[in-house]
């Protein structure tokens, strides 16, 4: 796809974004700037969220840091001279909502002049259905489809192994995300595209249980104790802590709530938990 062709693409709030030409320089939000990577598009930066700090989170990060990609901090910090230094033709950023971009003010793209594009990584969509607006994204900026397919055969190989460690193994999994010593976040499996997509391989994943919180259920590390996982997958991005207390034997896996929306990358996580599954 030439750059000089007329570019238009609708993000997943509906919004119907152009320009006149295939946009060359993407600036995105680390999350999709790690995805848009793995699927052939280097961004020209990429910047981090509210939980970021000034340095490049390695647990987010995929291969940006050994591509080169500049950082440009958290997002609703982010200088803007820096950002127009990199002469952006498109932002692109994710929603939970399906109404706001995640990392950045909106505003921002606009006095610059730049579409922003908002795909969805929240429940509304399953990961396979996520997969695919960032692979449709791809391909607008470029991307032959099956230019390479081996990222989609390794991924439907791991889901095919998963599938099978699962249905032999009997352990049970939470997923959470460290707070400190006194509190947990444990997610709540279908509010999650991606652990949902882990239940319907087989994994047997834990619910918290009732209360507040339509991702996590908010408690202390007695609650996760009462649980009796077999296996904890924590959150391992750099603002979340360690487990505090766990049940005796208990296994621990990292997981990324923000893995890149990208065959690649599911195909490594996947691959991971098999074996932590089967260790």
């Amino acid at each position: 796809m030439s750059g000089t062709q007329a570019w238009g693409f609708t993000d997943d709030r509906g919004t119907e974004l152009g320009a006149a030409r295939v946009p060359l320089r993407v600036v995105a939000y680390v999350r999709a700037g790690a995805a848009l990577l793995d699927l052939g598009v280097t961004p020209a930066g990429v910047y981090g969220s509210g939980h970021d700090g000034e340095v490049l989170d390695p647990a987010k990060a995929g291969g940006l840091g050994a591509a080169g990609v500049p950082y440009l901090g958290p997002g609703r910090a982010l200088d803007e001279a820096a950002l127009r230094e990199l002469r952006p033709d498109v932002i692109v950023d994710v929603t939970y909502d399906g109404k706001s971009p995640y990392a950045l003010d909106e505003a921002v793209a606009e006095r610059l002049g730049v579409p922003l594009v908002a795909l969805s990584v929240g429940n509304e969509l399953t990961l396979p259905a996520i997969l695919d607006r960032f692979a449709a994204l791809g391909a607008s900026l470029g991307v032959e489809p099956a230019a390479d397919p081996a990222p989609a055969v390794e991924l439907a190989a791991a889901e095919a192994a998963l599938r099978a460690v699962a249905a032999r193994s009997g352990l049970v999994v939470l997923a959470l995300s460290g707070a400190g010593p006194e509190q947990a976040h444990l997610a709540r499996p279908q509010a999650w595209p991606e652990l949902a997509h882990l239940a319907g391989l087989g994994v047997r994943l834990l619910d918290p249980g009732p209360g507040p919180g339509a991702n996590w259920l908010t408690g202390d590390w007695a609650r996760v104790v009462e649980l009796r996982p077999r296996l904890v997958l924590f959150d391992e991005r750099e603002h979340a802590t360690p487990p505090y207390e766990l049940p005796s034997g208990v296994r621990l896996t990292p997981w990324n709530p923000e893995t890149p929306p990208s065959p690649a990358a599911y195909a490594r996580f996947f691959r991971v938990l098999a074996e932590a599954l089967t260790a």
